[in-house]
């Protein structure tokens, strides 16, 4: 007979007086990233903390009493303790980066929100899918690392994401553990009353949701938990699983984030005595109901309706990170409706313009996440400088009467936390002599210059050995779950073997099964009598999409065949702890996206950092930064006749470059086996790499380019300059069909050389409005064939004494700045100092 607990407890231990400091070092997860305290924790029982895999929680929980007691009375180990407990206080208290920059910078907000869906901090705490989450834990710890003051908010899912098998056929299987906070680095929001709760309204119902806290180093995170017994059955399966059920389950985890997730903030600053956030950041558009709750509170203190919203917007921050229309949250609009009757004192027709897709091609019957972000943000931004493109392709229709290039939709490319991705030995390399700590201006990026060749050479040898064991150690339980011998997988993959890593979500446009394109060509790569390639593959596809898991069993069904399986590998239920030896140990990192479709990729950030050369076809980062020092590019071919024709082209030059290219380079070795050019290339690829592509570069970004001008436009708009605000702007709607363009004139020679000024006047007419509402521009451009203005160059004209009181003279001169065809126009556009952008009314006037 089994017998099952009906309840589970996690029993914290009773530490000794000494090493009490443990159980803190333990709850804050600096020692994901710091060295020295992940090293303390290790010596305390190497094998436990293997089985455990490197969860200081649980390893204090299953350390035998005894040993605690003896590491109490090692005099070595408790000045270790000490000298790791000050370093954290002094991490903790200590000024960095943004108390430095916020003492000269007066607007500098004295804290952010950072909302997102999911936070991908460390394999213990599972609470990530892919490259958002990662992004997402990479922004908290460079802002932890910085100082800068961020507050994030998420969701705590019982059951995390999924942990991934295949069966015997090679068919994704997904298993969804339990998780117990209590056995988490988490510990419960408490104020003076006991553990803190939030209530939310859920479509006529009360939610409530207690807060768990997570110290990512000098960075509270806030998770929201439903699973309580005074919420009903399906109330409190909300937080069960990160993007699981249906939509009305998903919009319900979304409005315990965004609303929800404002007022845990409000209590977490309430009880700790936290400055209150001047910023809101929305990571995608999962968290963009925090804008409602926003302009809630704002009515509650006697804004109006447009007041609130211009406020709100003033101090948003809206980050997108999809290139495809298909991967915003889209929901039915009665949907929406149902939850937002009687929200506070909301207009429900108000709410549902703020996600109506009321420009062309949009669906009337759908509220767009996307699209209320953006209208609830002042500032926002794509992820890459390509993926900015994309998005203000992809969103003109909210601008359409401004050319795609001015969409207010900037971007800043993402970035890796690089104390987490590059392999220790790396990491201390960069920092030679001297202790760098976590700050990462203090990184010596060409530290590789001084090392030996052959030196380099064998480390990165040793980090492919380290990769290859991991690698035979998951196959072999793979195997063995699939119900097949596992003999023949310690013997799989081999050291001196170039080595190509790909790992990802699968989704189509990703194509896993691209490298299988030309399956023959393949295997004769993978087994070349003197050059073989070996490839170590990894990646989940969302337990709904059938597609995604057919191409990993088509991958997988491949490599079980026995002529190649020594050479290629799928490692199932990729995470953090697989992405560690990985990254050090691929020699090459493959990336095959559909152009444009991916919005940055990091995974290829991550492998840079640690000496692997990229090949990718140029999307996301790697059209940003691609240079033949790091790497290669795979030709796109997007302008082929159909998607078949496109992969069969793109395949092929896969094959060509890595035969033709990457293979002889990686094998031509010197009389002492050391192939120089190989190893020039990975000190390239650190040097040349390194400084761009970590988050620290990101955040300062963000921190100057988009939190700074919000705090800035959120502390002087307050509720009187919002009145005004909302008060002018409906002024300027309402007067713009009397604003005119009446006449446009110019000066210039018959013969325009480059250097010469074209004078231009122009006599427009306001209607309504004052010469104050309006700025008036000369906008010159290159022409297309259809005489249609490009690279467009606005040049504010200076406004002079006109013919009449109806009637305003604008002139100004314009430089010729190149030769052929170009062209000029006038425009008139509102002008407000507490708008961040011309664009923000979508009001303009040309002739």
């Amino acid at each position: 007979m089994t017998v099952r607990a009906i309840q589970r407890f996690t029993v914290r231990p009773v530490l000794p007086d000494v090493l009490k400091p443990l159980g803190d070092l333990a709850l804050n997860l600096r020692w994901s990233w710091h060295a020295d305290t992940g090293e303390l924790f290790r010596t305390i029982d190497p094998e436990l903390w293997r089985r455990t895999g490197g969860d200081p929680v649980r390893l204090l929980a299953e350390a035998a009493p005894e040993r605690l007691a003896a590491l109490a009375a090692d005099p070595s180990f408790v000045a270790d303790l000490d000298r790791v407990r000050a370093d954290l206080a002094d991490y903790l208290t200590g000024d960095r980066w943004y108390q430095r920059y916020a003492a000269d910078t007066p607007d500098a907000p004295a804290a952010i929100g950072y909302f997102s869906p999911e936070f991908g901090i460390t394999e213990v705490l599972p609470q990530y899918s892919g490259g958002l989450g990662i992004l997402a834990g990479d922004h908290l710890k460079t802002a932890s690392d910085l100082g800068v003051p961020i507050i994030g908010v998420g969701l705590l899912y019982r059951q995390g994401y999924f942990r991934q098998s295949l069966d015997a056929s090679g068919w994704q299987q997904e298993q969804y553990p339990l998780l117990d906070p209590n056995a988490l680095p988490l510990s419960l929001l408490r104020d003076h009353e006991g553990p803190v709760r939030i209530e939310v309204p859920l479509a006529g119902h009360r939610l409530l949701a207690q807060v768990w806290l997570a110290d990512v180093g000098r960075v509270p995170l806030l998770l929201l938990d439903s699973d309580l017994e005074d919420n009903e059955g399906p109330e409190r399966m909300i937080t069960d699983r990160l993007y699981g059920g249906g939509a009305d389950h998903r919009l319900a985890q979304e409005v315990l984030l965004g609303i929800g997730g404002v007022r845990a903030i409000r209590a977490y600053c309430a009880a700790t005595g936290h400055p209150a956030p001047e910023v809101f950041h929305t990571n995608e558009g999962h968290a963009g109901f925090l804008g409602l709750e926003r302009i809630r509170e704002y009515l509650a203190d006697g804004s109006g309706f447009d007041a609130a919203v211009e406020r709100t917007r003033a101090g948003t921050v809206f980050t997108t990170h999809t290139p495809v229309p298909a991967g915003i949250d889209r929901f039915p609009r009665e949907l929406i409706a149902a939850q937002f009757e009687g929200f506070g004192d909301l207009d429900l027709d108000r709410v549902l313009a703020l996600g109506a897709e009321d420009y062309g091609g949009g669906d009337p019957g759908t509220f767009n996440m996307a699209v209320m972000g953006l209208r609830l943000a002042q500032r926002a931004n794509g992820v890459s400088r390509l993926h900015g493109e994309v998005s203000r392709r992809m969103f003109r229709g909210l601008w359409r009467e401004f050319d795609e290039a001015e969409v207010p939709i900037g971007s800043i490319t993402n970035g890796v936390h690089h104390r987490t991705w590059m392999h220790p030995e790396l990491v201390s390399l960069l920092d030679g002599a001297r202790d760098a700590g976590d700050d990462p201006d203090a990184e010596r990026w060409d530290a590789l210059a001084g090392l030996d060749d052959g030196a380099l050479w064998a480390l990165k040898r040793r980090l492919r050995g380290e990769l290859i064991n991991v690698c035979r150690q998951r196959l072999a339980a793979s195997a063995a779950h699939r119900g097949q011998p596992a003999e023949w997988t310690g013997a799989v993959l081999d050291d001196d073997v170039i080595t190509i890593g790909f790992a990802r979500r699968v989704p189509s446009y990703k194509r896993l099964t691209l490298m299988l394109r030309d399956p023959e060509r393949l295997a004769r790569l993978l087994t070349h009598p003197t050059r073989p390639i070996q490839l170590v593959i990894a990646g989940k596809s969302h337990p709904a999409d059938e597609g995604g898991k057919r191409l990993i069993q088509q991958l997988v069904q491949f490599a079980d065949a026995e002529r190649v399986r020594r050479r290629i590998v799928f490692l199932p239920d990729y995470d953090i702890a697989l992405a560690k030896p990985l990254y050090p140990g691929c020699d090459v990192w493959l990336n095959n996206p559909l152009r444009p479709y991916e919005a940055c990729g990091t995974s290829g950030m991550k492998a840079a950092l640690n000496g692997a050369a990229n090949l990718s076809i140029r999307d996301g980062w790697w059209d940003e930064w691609y240079d033949p020092h790091f790497g290669w590019e795979i030709p796109s071919a997007e302008g082929a006749a159909d998607q078949d024709h496109r992969d069969a082209v793109e395949a092929a030059a896969l094959y060509d470059v890595i035969e033709n290219e990457i293979v002889p380079r990686f094998y031509d070795a010197d009389a002492d086996g050391v192939p120089r050019r190989w190893v020039r290339l990975i000190r390239d690829a650190v040097a040349g790499l390194g400084p761009k592509v970590t988050a620290a570069r990101m955040v300062r970004e963000y921190v100057s380019e988009l939190y700074t001008p919000a705090a800035a436009s959120s502390k002087i708009l307050d509720s009187a300059a919002a009145e005004q605000l909302a008060a002018w702007a409906d002024r300027v709607r309402a007067g713009w069909p009397g604003v005119l363009v009446d006449h446009v004139a110019s000066r210039a020679e018959d013969s325009v050389q480059v250097g010469d000024r074209i004078e231009v006047t122009a006599l427009i007419r306001l209607g309504d409005l004052e010469p104050d509402d309006v700025e008036v521009q000369l906008v010159a451009g290159r022409l297309d064939g259809d005489d249609e203005l490009r690279e467009l160059r606005p040049v504010p004209l200076q406004a002079e004494p006109g013919p009449s009181d109806e009637v305003h003279r604008y002139s100004g001169t314009v430089a010729v700045e190149r030769a052929g065809a170009i062209g000029y126009t006038v425009r008139i556009l509102p002008r407000n100092r507490y708008l961040a952008n011309s664009a923000e009314l979508n009001l303009v006037r040309y002739p």
